[in-house]
Order: structure tokens, then C-alpha cells, then sequence
């Protein structure tokens, strides 16, 4: 297999291209980008070797605009009576733990959606009969079928240890009923993204502390409140006033800017509508300072330059925590629930906590 795909948010099909060439530059891997805006994904053509070395060289978890990415090749002309026979000669004998059978997600490719659910469960099926599915199989790639069309698709795979968990690489959150703003999934889908189940079990438990910066109406101090967390919630703006019947919540009215905390709080969260390298600072601050231990931001890119303004902000964060000489991760991801925005992650390590 000679190219990797990458699903992306619609629009951002340059900064997804530019970032897998720069880690696949890194990984001593060459090969150029084939992108069309709007299209929702990216390909990445290897020069030499194959684009499965690449897949295990490049780690999913430190790209930023990619919500899956696999080795696949290209099957064209899939006929209409027949479209699994082709497809598999062309994916040649493998033993697989899973199968999905995807598209885009763009308006346009909504209609192809009603085939890949009709021909997964047959698909599913022959690779059963022929014996290369071994569900529940430790260490076995996941099958991904990309239809560009009803006649068109890549056919690969990805690592499930190196990849997105979820089809499509969406994580398929409900709107809960009780919380105040739809902004509550993209922090929700942000834990689920940043942190794996044992880490939210330990760094989440209830009676820890956080504060939520802008944090009007509460859609993200809800998220906290589910998880038992106390939370000053600061903006100048009204709070739900069923997160202040909590009794765990305390609303201060002031700027997110110049709140400073009495005293150090497990953590920060912060979705400000405000330049990101204003938020950069702010953040790097908060570690620096000792006023909290880890911390979920939202950027809110500017229209051109979006993956330069993100590398800008990731540099100013550097520069600040390591001046106090502070050990930490730092991950950026544009999660599904975002839009002209990334969020980061940033966290000591255990040894500064």
C-alpha cells in the first residue's frame, strides 16, 4: 500500500496536508499530498516504501487536524452486483479484528452512507466465511472501505493502537437534556480524547476543584458538575442557575483575564472567544503560577494560517513552562465538536503535580 488517508473536518483539507507531510518529513518517510478543499479528507502518496511503515511511524495522537488515518489503496470501476469480490482481491489475504465501511463526512457524500450500511453486513460476513475476521483478536488491524462513490473506494487498514477509536473517527456523543449550551460535547468529547478511562477515573473524582474561564451559561462547568467536581465558574455573563442550585458551583463575576485563585485548583478549562495567543499565555500562566495542575482550551483560529497560529501557540507555551522549569504534555486535536477552533490539553507531569 502506497498511500495513508486522513479524515478531517471539511475546510481544513491544507492544514491536514500540511501536518502529515511535515510528520511523515520527520519520520524519513517522502511523499507528496493530493487534497481537495472541502472534501473531507487528505491522501498521502509514499514515494518509497509503504505507507504501513508510515502508519506505525507517525503517532495519530500528536496530529492535530487528522480524525483517522489508515494505509489503503485505491479500487476503482466496483461493480454494481459485486462490489465485495473486487475489494477484497485488491486488500489480498489479512487477518482483521474489525470492519467499517465508511465515507466522508461532507453533505455530499451523505447519500453513500446508505451503501456502506447495506454492504457492511455482508462484507462482514465473507470475510468471516473466509476466516480473516477474528473479532475481539489482540493486536489485529481494523478494515476500513472509504467509498468515494458507488463505483470508487480505498480499501486498508489502521492500527486500533494508533488510531481513532470511533467510525468515522466520530465519537457519536448525545446532547444531554439538563445542560445549558451545546458547547458541553466538545469539552466531554475533548475528556474522552485526551484522557483514556483509567486517567478521567483518577483525575476526575469528585470534591476536586476547577475553575472554568468564560464559563457563561455553564456548558462546560456542567460537564464538571456531573463528575462531582466544585467549580468557580467566572464570567461576567448569567450562569444556569440549575449549576448554582448544585451547591457545587460558585459564580464569580469577573474577567477571565485578571481572576486569579485563592489557591491551586486540580484544574482549568477555558472557552474564551479571544486571540490564541492570548489564551496561550493565559494558560502557560496558570501552570507556571502553580494555580492548577492541567487544563482544557479552545483556540479559535484565525480564517488563513490556522496550523502556523496553532505551532505559534504550542512555542509560546514552551517557552513559558520551560522558564519554570516545569515538565508537562501538550496535545492540540480538532475534535468533531469544534469548528474554526482546536482544543488543547495541557497537564504536568506526576512529578510536578
Amino acid at each position: 500500500m502506497k498511500t495513508l488517508i486522513l479524515y478531517c473536518r471539511a475546510g481544513f483539507e491544507g492544514e491536514c496536508a500540511a501536518e502529515i507531510q511535515a510528520q511523515a518529513a520527520q519520520a524519513g518517510m517522502a511523499g507528496y499530498c493530493r487534497a481537495v478543499a472541502g472534501n473531507a479528507y487528505v491522501e498521502f502518496a509514499v514515494y518509497d516504501g509503504d505507507a504501513a511503515e508510515l502508519l506505525r511511524r507517525v503517532p495519530f495522537a500528536g496530529l492535530i487536524f487528522a480524525r483517522q488515518m489508515f494505509a489503503a489503496r485505491r479500487v476503482e470501476a466496483l461493480p454494481p452486483t459485486d462490489r465485495i469480490g473486487p475489494l477484497l482481491a485488491a486488500l489480498g489475504e489479512v487477518a482483521v479484528g474489525e470492519v467499517w465501511v465508511e465515507t466522508a463526512d461532507t453533505n455530499a457524500a451523505k447519500e453513500l452512507q446508505v451503501l456502506c450500511r447495506k454492504l457492511a453486513t455482508p462484507l462482514t460476513a465473507e470475510l468471516r466465511r473466509r476466516g480473516w475476521l477474528r473479532e475481539g483478536g489482540a493486536g489485529l488491524p481494523r478494515l476500513h472501505v472509504f467509498f468515494l462513490d458507488t463505483a470508487t473506494a480505498w480499501i486498508g487498514w489502521s492500527l486500533p493502537e494508533n488510531s481513532a477509536p470511533w467510525y468515522m473517527g466520530i465519537p457519536r456523543l448525545k446532547f444531554p437534556a439538563g445542560a445549558p449550551s451545546r458547547s458541553t460535547l466538545k469539552l466531554e468529547e475533548a475528556l474522552l480524547t485526551f484522557l483514556d478511562a483509567g486517567a478521567r477515573e483518577r483525575r476526575l473524582q469528585p470534591a476536586m476543584r476547577a475553575v472554568d474561564l468564560g464559563a457563561a451559561p455553564g456548558g462546560w462547568t456542567w460537564q464538571l458538575v456531573q463528575r462531582h467536581l466544585r467549580v468557580v465558574a467566572v464570567d461576567n455573563g448569567p450562569m444556569d442557575q440549575a449549576l448554582l442550585d448544585s451547591g457545587l458551583v460558585e459564580h464569580r463575576r469577573e474577567d477571565g483575564f485578571r481572576y486569579k485563585p485563592a489557591k491551586a485548583v486540580d484544574w482549568m478549562v477555558c472557552d474564551m472567544v479571544e486571540q490564541p495567543v492570548r489564551i496561550a499565555r493565559l494558560v502557560a500562566d496558570w501552570l507556571a503560577q502553580g494555580w492548577c495542575r492541567e487544563c482544557i482550551f479552545n483556540l479559535k483560529l484565525p480564517m488563513k494560517k490556522r496550523y502556523l497560529e496553532v505551532q505559534h501557540c504550542a512555542e509560546i507555551i514552551d517557552e513559558r513552562l520551560a522558564k519554570a522549569g516545569l515538565r508537562y504534555t501538550l496535545r492540540f486535536k480538532q475534535l468533531y465538536h469544534d469548528r474554526e477552533e482546536v482544543t488543547g490539553h495541557l497537564a504536568l507531569l506526576p512529578d510536578h503535580r
